[in-house]
């Protein structure tokens, strides 16, 4: 049996790690053709090869997301290796910490570059192939941290979340008309190589206030993009998924059972 992205291409921003690396695997097992975008070849190369263990088809494209003369290069890149641009998963970003008082210029700088003008030159990459094609779906991985709550030491990260879902609404009108999408989704806490990092206090306060009791998974958002991605999801665009197991519901922890 065919899967539902069976002939379409994926380009997948950050795809060597946490959710980008689930999101790369599921619309591999899906049936897409897949182009990883990342820094490091060594972790390119790694997954490329799990991909195509499982009997997927994988590519990977080594770039810095903030790159604007090497971003440009990707579409090009990616129509010669996977023949169209059906799909981008915009999903490459970084979340140090710094509390506003003690952060240096280049650290808002790095975070606004990889996040934000990352996510701009991922679509600005890709989206002459999807207007040529009358054909596309552009997904970001924004984050409730932003659009929805804060976080002491991530206001920059914050900030290009929220800047994210601004830009979407935009380029959602700018692109319609060519049968492109424009959406995002807004992952809570996932248990990813990151987030481990924080430690397990972090983790276990965390689930804490969440109403399911647990962190989510990388395929719980993997999941949801799929669906924003195949022909199920062709006339949503401009819009958001919040995947954080209830985390954003109560007023206070009083809300909490």
């Amino acid at each position: 049996m065919l899967g539902k992205l069976y002939g379409k291409s994926a380009v997948v921003t950050g795809g060597t790690r946490g959710i980008g690396r689930v999101v790369a695997h599921v619309l591999a097992a899906e049936g897409a053709r897949v182009m990883i975008v990342a820094g490091s070849a060594k972790n390119g190369a790694r997954i490329v090869t799990e991909i195509e263990e499982l009997g997927g088809v994988a590519h990977f494209f080594q770039a810095d997301v903030s790159d604007k003369r090497r971003m440009m290069e990707l579409g090009a890149y990616t129509v010669d290796r996977c023949g169209s641009i059906d799909i981008l998963c915009s999903n490459a970003g970084i979340f140090p910490s710094s509390l506003i008082e003690d952060m240096a210029e280049e650290d808002w700088d790095r975070v606004c570059a990889v996040n934000l003008k990352g996510t701009y030159l991922a679509v600005q990459a890709c989206l002459p192939q999807m207007k040529l094609q009358e054909y596309g779906r552009i997904v970001f991985t924004s984050s409730i941290t932003g659009p929805i709550t804060g976080f002491p030491g991530w206001s920059h990260y914050g900030a290009t979340k929220a800047g994210m879902l601004g830009f979407m609404r935009s380029a959602a009108l700018e692109v319609a008309r060519y049968g492109i999408t424009v959406n995002a989704v807004l992952p809570g806490n996932i248990r990813t190589e990151g987030l481990t990092d924080l430690g397990e206090d972090y983790i276990r306060r965390t689930e804490h206030s969440i109403p399911m009791g647990r962190l989510g998974d990388p395929e719980d958002v993997a999941y949801a993009i799929l669906f924003l991605v195949s022909d199920e999801a062709r006339y949503i665009t401009g819009q958001t998924i919040i995947i954080d197991g209830g985390q954003t519901l109560p007023e206070s922890v009083l809300g909490l059972a």
